[in-house]
């Protein structure tokens, strides 16, 4: 929504350059334009470092007790935003496999877009994320994004990690909202499918009593090579709802092997396989 706003205020600034101006000239309907969408954009912007100054800062250990409805709709809307000025075209199949409750996702984790267009494109779900400490520490937009559910996890601290796991598994007995998280514990800039994983992901959704959704995203490795001119190709696919109780009875590391299996098997198939959306 936001990405379609600021191109119809481009467009508004173009139409009333040409109609307010003597002497019209393609350079400078072009500029008009740019700063109309330029305008918008830092509009957007603003309202962000606005919301978060009234927001109540959070330690790191500290937890919501339900999310923040405006700062909610900032991220979705600003992971979309992002996700369209990067050029991405997205493709999604598999959703009908979603629940209408609370779940994990998981995923296999190849660009920083990743988490961006799951928040953009599946918004109806209300999917926060278990993140790096450090994307909550970016200045305004990490008080955001933790008024919204999103919870930072220190992998080299296992005191510290477990209590990540513990609040994220909360939120979805509570039903704040649903997580995600990318069992890899990183990005894969590797010509692997997929980096070792993390088996303890899965005891979030263990602990809450949940289903685990896992999906599969290729392409987005290849997101900002022509931004706004050269749109990437993008699929977004769940693989498969594995329900509550086969989550409660398999131990964690069999959860790992199978999820990563059916990751592994998508991933390596050829482009243009995958199921039609």
């Amino acid at each position: 929504m936001v990405f379609v706003l600021t191109l119809l205020l481009a467009a508004a600034a173009a139409i009333a350059y040409a109609a307010l101006s003597a002497s019209v000239s393609v350079w400078g309907v072009l500029g008009a334009a740019a700063l109309g969408f330029l305008t918008g954009n830092l509009l957007f912007l603003l309202v962000v470092i606005v919301n978060a100054l009234f927001l109540k800062p959070l330690g790191p250990d500290e937890g919501i007790e339900q999310q923040h409805p405006f700062s909610r709709w900032l991220c979705t809307q600003g992971a979309r935003w992002l996700t369209d000025l990067g050029g991405a075209r997205v493709r999604m199949s598999g959703l009908e496999k979603l629940p209408e409750g609370p779940f994990l996702l998981v995923g296999n984790h190849r660009s920083m877009f990743d988490p961006l267009i799951v928040m953009g494109y599946l918004g109806k779900y209300n999917i926060a994320f278990v993140s790096k400490p450090s994307n909550l520490k970016i200045p305004f937009v990490g008080r955001m994004a933790q008024s919204a559910g999103f919870l930072g996890i220190d992998r080299e601290n296992d005191r510290a990690a477990l209590k990540t796991i513990l609040q994220a598994a909360d939120y979805l007995r509570r039903g704040v909202c649903s997580m995600g998280i990318y069992p890899e514990g990183t990005r894969n800039k590797t010509r692997e499918p997929l980096l070792p994983f993390h088996a303890g992901s899965f005891k979030i959704a263990q602990k809450a009593g949940v289903p685990v959704a896992v999906v599969c995203m290729r392409g987005t490795q290849n997101i900002m090579k022509l931004p706004l001119i050269y749109r990437t190709p993008v699929t977004l696919e769940v693989l498969e709802l594995i329900d509550a109780e086969t989550v409660k009875r398999l131990k964690t590391v069999e959860l790992a092997e199978h999820v990563r299996a059916l990751l592994e098997e998508k991933l390596l198939e050829e482009p243009g396989k995958e199921g039609k959306a």
